[in-house]
């Protein structure tokens, strides 16, 4: 009777941990997934200058400027969901303008010849909703040029060009907009 009832219970305890084991529920994949884009793009350099975290929307049929509106005054999170994160690893100029190694929200004005990028210090936000130019660290401009075939999903890269100047590049539709930026030594400089 004892081994029964011993039986019994290691039986139920094997079923409830089994059950429970399998009960999580995970969410489905994301119509907007998450991605990274960062300089250099080697996984296995250490030694990054930049990264940056967004959404990847798609068109799906629809025009970029009925998601990314072009406008004079309309911020744009720069991707979907969650506001776009920047982190520089070192001190750089961004667009021309020094910047100090952080992590910032990436928010851009779309406009037809040139979009403006905006490093705000305010981070952890969803979209555009709360933006606010008093949290700006810097705003730069950046070059609008066509894309060679249309982009389907909102893309960031980063190239190296001569000088150890690299460029990061968005592109949606047919659209792609460019920013130079470069490691510098501020303290050097004087900040």
């Amino acid at each position: 009777m004892k081994k029964t009832i011993l039986s019994f219970a290691v039986f139920a305890i094997t079923i409830i941990s089994a059950t429970n084991t399998f009960a999580q529920k995970f969410p489905r994949l994301d119509v907007s997934p998450m991605d990274a884009a960062s300089y250099p793009s080697d996984w296995r350099n250490s030694d990054k200058l930049v990264k940056v975290i967004y959404s990847r929307p798609q068109l799906k049929g629809r025009e970029l400027s009925s998601l990314a509106a072009v406008s004079d005054k309309g911020v744009w999170r720069t991707g979907a969901n969650e506001a776009s994160e920047i982190t520089f690893f070192k001190d750089v100029l961004f667009g021309g303008k020094k910047v100090k190694a952080g992590t910032y929200t990436l928010f851009t004005i779309p406009s037809e010849k040139e979009w403006t990028f905006i490093l705000s210090a305010v981070r952890n936000v969803w979209g555009h909703y709360t933006y606010d130019k008093k949290d700006d660290v810097l705003r730069v401009s950046g070059k609008v040029s066509e894309a060679e075939k249309p982009i389907e999903s909102f893309s960031i890269v980063f190239n190296e060009n001569k000088d150890d100047l690299v460029t990061m590049y968005l592109g949606w539709g047919n659209t792609v907009v460019s920013v130079p930026l470069q490691e510098v030594d501020l303290e050097a400089q004087g900040k």
